[in-house]
């Protein structure tokens, strides 16, 4: 069983103090656009050795996989290979994970299936259009955009698309015939037919599902290898640790030489997968009108009809391979460059269509046993993405003997870890509200995913809008009423600052000197400027004082850009409460730069 291997990620560039033409020619920038030239150089045999144990783990991995993920997008089988390795090519030299694995994703490739109607030349294309969005955003620089997507919308979303991912197997678990793919649909067609259950594809099933979660137990709870350990126990462990990380290829052809055995027979129990196009993909450019039996349809028209799917479908496969690589960076103390990875992801979706794969993202579930395996550079990749192609040019005449119940175990078995079932008592506990865009994308994915997702969206973004304009206000009473903003100040909060302090000082009788205690504002904009300036004239009219402690440089900057007039500040809370206190020996600063602190005045002028 192999040993954990550290690798240093790649440079980070420094180049602030570089000239443009200096930078741009540097090391460390040809190393943030080609991540392959920070650690080949320093590669070895000891890297390779467990490079190659770790891409043949993932290659036994994903061959059955590919043929499972293939039915869950309504392709034939074959198109579930011929978009497995690419991205093992393309990561080689683009990707800033060692760990990441590129290819069919279960949830990608339900999305697939609802915007490409189960046409492979619709998600040919769709891969091609979505990659060319992607590298747009990677060139652009806008992997920002991604962080404005909560982590509750998105487990709303994994969690909805792992029951639609489920329960859409089970029609193949059990056997059952003329089931439709939309979700609704689809429980109340699988509970009025399961009177029809194949007994023989629902035994197979069950036993290939029990056979997968004993393996992986095993895998879960194979102890690690010492030196001082006999050899034959060594051997043991190696041959433990090897048939539990390539399970899905033992079941998967176990019960495809079930299968054979009926089939020599001349009594087959089962639904099989059926004939698979043999041989490597060809080489071309997607077709960018499909003839059909009601005539030729357009580009234009092939857009219009996957409609959402365009904004969807980039969307979600950055995020997954992004949250991917994030989570296994941290867990082995490197770090990933997220507009790298989405021209990773990017042109493996552009090369992809070329090879007739559908859009593809990074693998949680191979990921991992990419990352147990040991694996120690994108290298791996290449043995897992020449495994698939071997497995294109000798293997697929063998694949029509898959019983298809046995890959519904496969992918319900896969997907089955991605429902957090914590994440409800989780959120329960620290923050209520969170619950609500979590519930609503996770309700409205069942209907349609976009909608989901966009709702679930809205809904962030409304609470996040909503703490901007309604910050809260710590309020000390005192002699002197001090009020301080517990966020920073922007144009919607200042009405409701505004009415605040007027209802606690001004409305008093009699009217009361009040302090804003600003240490946490730095930024305000030319609304608030105005909200300020009527506020100080409101407490001039009532005869009494609006003092202002804590101004950062970047506010003061902007009040002495707007020329405020009658605003007084103080450097500490104590001189604030003695002026108001009329005390003698302290004086307010006025905004205007004559007044204004010397050491401040450099640091507004630099």
């Amino acid at each position: 069983m192999p040993s954990s291997v550290k690798v240093l990620g790649p440079a980070r560039p420094s180049g602030a103090s570089m000239a443009p033409q200096a930078r741009c020619c540097s090391p460390a920038a040809v190393q943030r656009w080609l991540p392959i030239l920070a650690w080949l150089p320093d590669y070895s045999l000891q890297w390779l050795k467990m490079d190659l144990i770790a891409g043949l783990s993932v290659g036994l991995t994903v061959i059955p996989q590919a043929l499972a993920y293939a039915e869950v997008a309504g392709l034939p089988p074959q198109y579930g290979l011929y978009s497995a390795f690419m991205g093992c090519f393309v990561y080689f030299f683009l990707g800033t994970s060692r760990d990441v694995t590129l290819g069919p994703t279960a949830i990608m490739s339900l999305l697939v299936s609802f915007y490409t109607f189960h046409e492979p030349a619709y998600a040919v294309l769709l891969a091609f259009l979505s990659g060319c969005i992607q590298l747009a955003m990677g060139v652009l620089r806008l992997g920002f955009l991604l962080d404005f997507i909560s982590c509750p919308v998105i487990k709303g979303f994994t969690s909805a698309a792992t029951i639609t991912i489920g329960f859409g197997q089970i029609k193949n678990l059990l056997g059952l015939q003329d089931i439709p793919r939309q979700f609704f649909l689809q429980v109340y067609q699988i509970f009025r037919k399961v009177g029809e259950t194949r007994v023989g594809d629902a035994v197979l099933g069950l036993v290939c599902m029990v056979l997968l979660l004993v393996l992986r137990l095993m895998r879960d709870h194979v102890p690690p290898v010492h030196p001082e350990m006999p050899p034959g126990v060594r051997l043991s462990h190696g041959l433990v640790w090897t048939a539990t990380t390539a399970r899905n290829a033992l079941v998967v052809s176990f019960a495809a030489l079930v299968a054979y055995s009926f089939e020599v027979t001349g009594y087959q129990p089962f639904v099989l997968t059926g004939q698979t196009a043999e041989g490597l993909p060809p080489v071309r450019i997607p077709s960018f009108s499909v003839t059909t039996a009601n005539g030729t349809v357009s580009f234009t028209e092939m857009v219009q009809d996957m409609g959402a799917g365009l904004a969807v479908v980039p969307l979600v496969g950055l995020l997954e391979s992004i949250a991917v690589a994030k989570s296994f960076a941290s867990q082995s103390n490197y770090r990933i460059d997220a507009n790298q990875e989405l021209l990773a992801i990017g042109l493996t979706n552009v090369l992809g269509s070329l090879v007739s794969s559908y859009p593809v993202t990074g693998s949680f579930g191979r990921t991992a046993v990419n990352a147990q395996s040991g694996v120690c550079t994108p290298a791996g990749g290449l043995v897992t993405g020449v495994l698939v192609l071997l497995s294109l040019d000798h293997l697929t005449s063998l694949f029509c003997y898959v019983p298809k119940s046995a890959l519904a175990a496969v992918v319900i078995t896969a997907v089955a870890p991605l429902f957090d079932t914590g994440v409800f008592a989780t959120l329960w506990r620290v923050k209520r509200l969170d619950l609500l865009p979590l519930s609503v994308t996770f309700l409205l994915c069942f209907w349609e995913v976009q909608y989901g997702i966009l709702a679930g969206t809205l809904v962030s973004a409304l609470i996040l809008l909503h703490s901007v304009a309604r910050p809260k206000l710590q309020v000390s009473e005192g002699p002197v009423l001090v009020l301080q903003p517990a966020s920073g100040l922007h144009f919607p909060a200042v009405e409701a600052l505004r009415e605040a302090i007027r209802t606690r000082a001004l409305e008093a009788s009699p009217p009361r000197c009040a302090v804003l205690e600003c240490t946490h504002v730095c930024s305000i904009d030319y609304t608030v400027v105005l909200g300020l300036e009527e506020l100080v004239g409101d407490f001039h009219r009532h005869g009494v004082t609006l003092a202002f402690v804590g101004l950062q440089v970047p506010v003061l900057r902007v009040l002495l850009s707007a020329d405020l007039k009658g605003v007084q500040y103080f450097s500490t809370l104590e001189e604030a409460e003695k002026y108001l206190r009329q005390e003698p020996g302290t004086q307010p600063y006025n905004v205007s730069e004559d007044s204004v602190p010397e050491h401040k005045i450099a640091l507004l002028k630099a």
